[in-house]
Formats: structure tokens, C-alpha cells, sequence
């Protein structure tokens, strides 16, 4: 996913916000050794590709 993807997501707040996803697809992966267990399987059984 490009790094400049957006998603629009509804809050909490009901606020509607711009979520940059690919970006935030890319800081996982650069940051996946210091990531714990629990995360790194959560994200991997939603399909996250980590190369």
C-alpha cells in the first residue's frame, strides 16, 4: 500500500478523521522487532505482510 494512502474512519466522537494507512503499514513493519508477540499475531492473522 503506498505511504500516502488515506481511509476515512468515523471516531469514537462520531468526528470523521483521515487515517494515513500506508504510512502506518510501513512504521509497523520498520518497528516489527520491538513489537510484542501479542501484536505481531494480531496484525499477521489480519494479513499483514511484513516484507
Amino acid at each position: 500500500m503506498p505511504r500516502k494512502h488515506i481511509e476515512r474512519i468515523i471516531g469514537e466522537d462520531q468526528e470523521e478523521r483521515e487515517l494515513r494507512l500506508g504510512a502506518w503499514i510501513g512504521n509497523q513493519r520498520s518497528r516489527a522487532a520491538t513489537l510484542s508477540p501479542e501484536r505481531v499475531e494480531q496484525l499477521s492473522a489480519i494479513g499483514m505482510r511484513w516484507a
